[in-house]
């Protein structure tokens, strides 16, 4: 029984649920088909089994067996109990079979009519739901393009902005894209396509505000000259104004030309300006406004600037900037080599200059870190020493004073415009001392090519006025003063040549042209009045000085020149005061002034006196020479012609002539003229009697020359120059005097007797003067009347001249031992 139950199926229940009326109750399962759990206490099987005891496999089996049978009657009282109605369910569906097929149909007819009616319903509701996800799609597409196009109206104002070079703009239209903009469509493709392109579109902004830099450098570097002449000229212009109108010092010197700080980010890049004004009329109207924002247009620097400051690369720009300004700095203090032929070339080399600085200036004030005071002050000290350098060389070409002046003059104006940008100028004012003294010298040189000119011209000869006019005329010229001329009637004459007034005013524009240098070198009138003392010495004892000792020393310049000249410089000495008051009346400087220098014309003038008076004498003997070398004497002749020479006689009368001009010299300037003159005459004299070449003198020769001594002494003894006392002239001709009277009167014996005693008769013959001329006429003494009577009367007196001579060898012999 147990097993049939064991092996039968229950039947399968319905698959809508048990029978009508009667619950499902499944069968409870029993415990004996329940797993034990191991290691339980109480119910659970007796775990002896794993142990090691006798018998336990068994005993357990045994209850194994028992359990089995417990468990198979319980499935048995199941199956029984669901039995009957499982029967029952199957009864009912059989019966329902035939109305489930029906309902089926119904159902399945129902479905094909509702089918049919709701394929246009379907068509609508596919619609519906299409356009509610259309409507949904547009939903998202307006809100995705509302969020999207604020960046492609940003992005597009940033292409405007990159096509109308607005760059600093379009900087900050990228910024916001960046930062605000892209953040919220950065899943978008478009989106990335811009973020790429943007770091391409800084790198452009940064090519093209770079080549507008470049270009503005380049434009500032061509138009440097204009912005330094606009400058120098407002410099030069307010120091005009400061001058005339001293109270009104409400525009400053030097002012600035600063354009307004706001700096310019939404305009258009302007090119610089072009528009300078060339006519000198034009620019006087606009120089008291012309700034120079008017001449240059420093929106480039202004964008660069910023461009770079905002793509953070400010350290790039600058360093740029200053590399490029230096070598600018260097080109534009680079000079021309024919710069210091005209004064233009000086300017255009000042103008850039200025040009330059007033531009760096500018910048310094109207952006922050582009350039600093450091830097500015540091271009500025390379630039002066370089410009020193410059102005040195150059200046040291230039030999016409004018143009040294000029230079002056724009040195002056470059210094004070830079000045008053605020950059030191001491060292250009230092410079101008030593271009003064430059300038000294070219005036040094044209003064000697003025002076050189008067004396060519110069007739030397005295001023001759025939009325009252002509006699103020020269007054006026030159300050001269003498009672006795005043009192004489016209036509009379001034004791000088036109030379002297002449070189008096000369010497007044000389001082003007050195005062001109002086001015606006911010200098005291002591200073002033010192420099123009010194310059003035110079003037009299290098140049004047020398132009005097060249005229005295010049060939054509006879005695009645040198005479006049004497004369001329005897007058200038005595002006030197009157230029000593006239240059304190220039500089206000009292003469009394401790410090003060006197000119040095009285040293230079009594030179130049002393030299003509030398070369008065020189002349004087060469004349001398000159008429001398017109001596014809016949040495053999027996007797003499009973007259003194021609060449003599026309000796004497020219010395008379001469020394009668001599007479406006100063007395000591005269006497020694005619000392010199005589004992020049006595040795001239002395040396044709004693003439190595002459081998013979007769007697009568001697007789003859006698004579011309003779001559000699009646014109010392005539006194041509007042002033001697006694026979001091006489005394030139002693020599030959007393040698001659020795030859005449034959007095060898008291000639010997008394030599070497200071009472001799003939204290002043040489004993080898003596045997020289005994030596000479001895040779002629067989034709000589005298010494034939020795032959007649007595052979023993012939033995005398032997005798006489050999004595006079023994004193010679004598005196040159002792020497």
């Amino acid at each position: 029984m147990s097993g049939s139950c064991r092996r039968s199926r229950a039947p399968t229940p319905p698959a809508w649920g048990p029978p009508s009326g009667k619950a499902f109750i499944p069968p409870r399962t029993s415990n004996c088909l329940r797993r034990p759990v191991v290691g339980s206490r109480a119910g659970r099987p007796d775990r002896s089994v794993y142990d090691d005891q006798p018998n336990a496999h068994k005993k357990f089996m045994e209850k194994l067996d028992a359990c089995i049978r417990n468990h198979d009657k319980e499935i048995e009282k199941m199956c029984n109990f669901h039995h009957q109605g499982f029967v029952d369910a199957i009864t009912e569906l059989l019966k329902v079979r035939t109305d489930a097929e029906k309902l089926k149909v119904q159902v399945t007819d129902t479905n094909r009519r509702l089918q049919d009616a709701g394929k246009e319903v379907i068509v609508q509701t596919d619609n519906i739901i299409r356009c509610r996800i259309q409507q949904r799609n547009i939903t998202t597409v307006v809100e995705k393009l509302q969020l999207c196009l604020p960046v492609l109206e940003m992005y597009s104002k940033l292409k405007e902005q990159m096509s109308a070079k607005r760059y600093y703009s379009a900087l900050k239209t990228m910024e916001q894209l960046e930062n605000v903009y892209f953040p919220r469509v950065s899943q978008y493709r478009f989106c990335q396509l811009m973020i790429e392109n943007l770091p391409k579109l800084r790198e452009d902004i940064k090519e093209i505000s770079m080549s507008d830099l470049k270009d503005f450098l380049e434009s500032i570097r061509k138009h440097s000259d204009k912005i330094g002449e606009t400058a120098m000229k407002q410099a030069q212009q307010q120091k005009t104004f400061s001058v005339a109108l001293p109270k009104q010092n409400n525009v400053k010197f030097g002012k600035k030309m600063y354009i307004n700080d706001r700096i310019p980010e939404e305009r258009n890049e302007i090119e610089l300006k072009h528009a300078f004004e060339e006519e000198d009329e034009n620019e006087e109207e606009v120089m008291g406004v012309l700034t120079v924002q008017d001449l240059v247009d420093f929106s480039p620097v202004y964008r660069c600037l910023h461009i770079y400051s905002v793509l953070g690369d400010e350290e790039t720009f600058e360093n740029y900037y200053r590399k490029q300004r230096k070598k600018q700095a260097r080109l534009v203090l680079q000079p021309q080599s024919n710069m210091h032929e005209t004064v233009d070339g000086y300017r255009r080399y000042f103008t850039q200059i200025v040009g330059f600085f007033v531009v760096e200036d500018h910048i310094l004030h109207v952006t922050q870190g582009l350039v600093t005071r450091a830097y500015t002050d540091e271009l500025w000290n390379m630039a002066l020493s370089k410009i020193i350098a410059v102005l040195r060389a150059h200046s040291s070409y230039c030999t016409d004073p004018d143009l040294v002046l000029e230079l002056k003059n724009l040195i002056v104006i470059f210094a004070d415009t830079l000045q008053g940008y605020g950059f030191p100028v001491n060292r250009l004012f230092d410079l101008l001392f030593e271009i003064r003294d430059q300038y000294n010298e070219t005036l040094l040189k044209k003064w000697a090519g003025v002076f050189r000119d008067i004396f060519e011209e110069d007739n030397y000869s005295p001023i001759p006025v025939v009325n009252e006019e002509e006699y103020k005329i020269v007054i006026s010229k030159f300050p001269f003063q003498d009672p006795d001329l005043e009192k004489q009637s016209f036509p009379k004459k001034f004791p000088m040549s036109q030379s002297v007034p002449r070189i008096y005013t000369q010497v007044k524009e000389f001082i003007y042209a050195s005062l001109k240098f002086s001015e606006s070198l911010h200098r005291s009138s002591t200073e002033i009045d010192d420099m123009l003392r010194k310059s003035t010495n110079l003037l009299l004892t290098r140049t004047l000085n020398s132009c005097l000792l060249n005229l005295i020393r010049k060939p054509h310049i006879g005695l009645t020149e040198l005479v006049q000249i004497i004369i001329n410089t005897t007058h200038l000495e005595q002006a030197c005061k009157y230029l000593e008051d006239f240059i304190t009346n220039i500089t206000n400087i009292s003469q009394e002034t401790v410090h003060t220098t006197r000119l040095y014309g009285l040293s230079t003038f009594k030179d130049a006196r002393h030299a003509a008076e030398g070369e008065i004498y020189t002349k004087l003997n060469q004349k001398i020479d000159e008429f001398v070398q017109l001596a014809d004497y016949d040495w053999t002749m027996s007797e003499p012609d009973g007259r003194a020479s021609g060449y003599l006689m026309d000796l004497i009368n020219f010395l008379r002539s001469i020394f009668q001009v001599f007479t406006h010299l100063p007395g000591k300037v005269a006497q020694t003229a005619c000392m010199s003159a005589c004992q020049h005459l006595s040795t001239s004299l002395m040396q044709m009697l004693l003439d190595s070449e002459l081998k013979q003198i007769s007697m009568g020769a001697v007789q003859q020359f006698n004579l011309d001594v003779i001559q000699c002494e009646l014109f010392a003894s005539s006194e041509p120059v007042p002033g001697f006392q006694g026979d001091t002239l006489q005394l030139a001709f002693i020599d030959l005097r007393q040698l001659l009277d020795l030859f005449m009167v034959w007095d060898w014996s008291t000639y010997l007797a008394d030599y070497g005693q200071p009472a001799s008769k003939y204290l002043r013959v040489n004993p080898n003067t003596a045997l020289t001329l005994l030596e000479k006429v001895k040779d002629t003494s067989k034709k000589n009347n005298i010494f034939a009577q020795f032959r007649k009367n007595d052979r023993d007196k012939q033995k005398l001249i032997e005798t006489v001579m050999k004595q006079l060898r023994s004193l010679v012999n004598g005196m040159s031992h002792h020497t």
